[in-house]
């Protein structure tokens, strides 16, 4: 079975609290027509270097009813800044216009199989998983990129088309598997393309 959630699936259910103090699952986001579920963090190069990216793209599709959820998985123990006291500060700081929510027991990296950070997730109005991967070629120097496959994405669901484009790979950092070297990842990860 592969670990990363595949095309076609639905969305898994959660249970996780936000920096504002709430605690959210999948149903709070009942309301949006499409649902951009992202494994972020607050350290990793690839997530700072495309967050304005990242917050362009919720903002241009937040008319059309596209809701954007950010999971920071990350353990606290191999990076000290990926702690839900950093995640606060740093939406205080930055207000990026998502829902920052906290994974300490990494479970839902699991379910979903979050390969690394940023890594997305793109469910339509059905809650099935439509398209997986990254959002921009070059996400550690955004304004270098030249493919923006997420907004491409975006625009068909929000045209109520198929998607062009289902699985890309996600680049960036692994996600900080609590207990592991930094750089491990489960055996059953793999490409997605």
């Amino acid at each position: 079975m592969p670990f990363t959630l595949a095309i076609g699936s639905k969305a898994p259910n959660f249970s996780l609290p936000a920096t504002d103090g709430n605690s959210y699952t999948l149903e709070s986001f009942s309301d949006a027509k499409i649902l951009v579920i992202f494994f972020s963090c607050n350290h990793c190069p690839y997530v700072t270097g495309s967050d304005e990216d990242t917050r362009r793209s919720a903002e241009t599709f937040a008319p059309q009813g596209v809701r954007f959820v950010a999971i920071n998985s990350n353990s606290k123990n191999t990076y000290a800044e990926d702690s839900f006291d950093h995640m606060v500060a740093r939406m205080e700081k930055y207000t990026f216009p998502w829902i920052y929510l906290y994974d300490e027991s990494q479970e839902i990296a699991r379910i979903y199989g979050a390969l690394r950070t940023p890594h997305f997730f793109v469910f339509d109005t059905s809650r099935t998983l439509v398209y997986c991967g990254q959002a921009v070629d070059n996400p550690r120097n955004a304004q270098l990129s030249k493919k923006f496959t997420l907004d491409l994405v975006l625009s068909d669901l929000v045209a109520k088309k198929q998607p062009r484009i289902q699985l890309t790979n996600p680049i960036g950092c692994n996600v900080k598997w609590n207990g592991k070297d930094h750089h491990w990842m489960p055996p059953e990860a793999c490409d997605l393309v």
